[in-house]
């Protein structure tokens, strides 16, 4: 999912000088490629920026079906704004449909298209959720994302294991209780975890 459209011959420079403003040698073997890995990974990392994740949305189904509708389990991976440290996790998607259905791979590529920047995890959900929401013209979307981020993991305050969930309601799923309830019992049963 790289892009053209990444100078990374710009980010290869910069990787050189942080290689020596940290006291390394960039000539010495294990990482004399790093600059161009590190920019071709920042360019894959970052594609999202280029995406309109709307493309994703223009082809649906008009189907006369007004139950929940649940994607659980989404893979994705994401970049901290904050400290350009990785973030992965989980997403989980339920809408309630007003006649238009969305192929399930499409959810997919709806949350990879916002992933794929520099992103936090609360603006991510609700990204997720509002592009849902207004683009299948859904009665109700419910998006929750569960993550680790190595920018807490891995240094600050190093705590492992803590995963952090967000959510983003809307419509019906929100204001109607029952339906709250039960997108939210469709969006956690099953887990793995």
């Amino acid at each position: 999912m790289a892009d053209a459209r990444v100078d990374e011959e710009r980010i290869a420079k910069a990787v050189r000088e942080i290689l020596l403003a940290v006291g390394e040698d960039p000539e010495r073997e294990g990482l004399k490629k790093t600059p161009r890995r590190v920019a071709k990974m920042y360019a894959e990392m970052f594609a999202g920026l280029h995406v309109d994740p709307r493309e994703h949305t223009r082809t649906f189904f008009t189907e006369n079906y007004d139950e929940l509708v649940v994607l659980r389990d989404i893979n994705f991976f994401s970049m901290c704004e904050h400290h350009l440290l990785p973030f992965e996790g989980k997403a989980h998607i339920g809408y309630l449909p007003a006649g238009r259905v969305i192929g399930v791979s499409k959810l997919a590529r709806v949350v990879e298209s916002f992933a794929r920047r520099p992103q936090v995890q609360e603006r991510l959900t609700t990204q997720v959720a509002d592009l849902l929401m207004s683009e299948l013209d859904a009665k109700g979307v419910a998006v929750v994302m569960e993550a680790i981020h190595t920018c807490m993991t891995c240094r600050g305050v190093k705590k492992s294991g803590s995963v952090m969930v967000t959510s983003a309601v809307r419509g019906e799923c929100r204001s109607n209780p029952s339906t709250r309830l039960e997108v939210f019992s469709l969006l956690h049963s099953g887990r793995h975890r």
